[in-house]
């Protein structure tokens, strides 16, 4: 059963009064109505979970500047994130235009019979018109105004138009050859992949729209190959953050025109979680990291 909202708008020295109730001390009461001017109440209560012993009591010892520390921790994580998943994307999309356009020519992502028979083709390919009709680019400007395919363009054309969701769910609607033949890039069997790029575009709209990462439980977790390197105790799950760094640290691996960024990732990511994590006594857990992470076989051959 659903009740009525009946909490009110409450100004910016009452939302802090409201947090000090809490327990939540607070060293400057100035700079912490700035930072909520700055950053909303709600998006703050967020960052502010791992600093409470149960709903709305706070540990002993929390401070609002922990929090929000906490919070500059995770956009600078998020960052660091982004950057991955550019050069990853970018990797996938001219995998898979220069694979799949060698197997089916260039308009053989029209043709329903180059897709698994249970892929919602038609419903694809009309989101692809779609994204390609709204497009402002200059390439496809040229293409709108010189060829009759248009609002169809080559795969080696039409990878770049696409979202990264899109060209995810392509490659989950190829046939298993194509999908083998991508996948083998990357060293991993072809569902392996299918479920990493799954779990990379949720993680990329958690970054696009600013959301709190370093805590959280993934709600699309990726699965995990066989081997010891993706089994406790060096990792202990698949749910929090660490298993999605160990994920495009293998994948950035397989980017060998991206070898020095993917070395100097690795060290930002160890100085970023070695000098700013949040001061919880629990933040390792929260991250799903093992103690022993920096030594993790996969994360040290970057």
């Amino acid at each position: 059963m659903t009740i009525s909202y009946t909490k009110q708008w409450l100004p910016i020295p009452d939302q802090l009064l409201k947090l000090k109730s809490y327990g939540l001390a607070v060293a400057d009461d100035t700079a912490a109505c700035a930072f909520l001017e700055h950053i909303n109440y709600y998006r703050f209560s967020g960052y502010a979970l791992a600093f409470e012993q149960q709903r709305h009591v706070f540990r002993a010892g929390a401070t609002f500047e922990q929090i929000r520390d906490a919070y500059y921790f995770d956009r600078a994580l998020r960052d660091l994130v982004t950057e991955a998943l550019e050069i990853i994307e970018l990797d996938m999309r001219t995998t898979i235009a220069y694979l799949f356009g060698k197997n089916h020519k260039p308009f053989g992502h029209t043709i329903f019979g180059n897709f698994f028979q249970t892929f919602k083709h038609p419903e694809w390919l009309a989101k692809l018109h779609s994204e390609t009709r709204r497009s402002d680019e200059l390439f496809v400007e040229h293409y709108r105004e010189t060829y009759s395919e248009f609002p169809d363009m080559p795969i080696w054309v039409a990878t770049e138009i696409m979202s990264f969701g899109a060209l995810s769910k392509m490659y989950s609607g190829m046939l298993r050859q194509d999908q083998k033949d991508i996948s083998r890039r990357y060293g991993l069997q072809p569902d392996t992949l299918k479920s990493w790029l799954h779990h990379l575009v949720y993680t990329r709209n958690l970054c696009a729209h600013h959301l709190r990462i370093w805590d959280r439980k993934w709600a699309i977790s990726p699965d995990l190959p066989a081997g010891n390197a993706w089994l406790p105790p060096w990792l202990p799950d698949n749910t929090r953050l660490f298993v999605s760094l160990l994920v495009q640290a293998k994948l950035l691996s397989h980017c060998p025109a991206e070898k020095n960024f993917t070395h100097d990732w690795r060290l930002r990511i160890e100085n970023l979680l070695a000098g700013q994590a949040p001061s919880v006594s629990d933040a390792l857990f929260r991250m799903g990291l093992p103690e022993n992470w920096k030594t993790h076989p996969l994360w040290i051959c970057l």
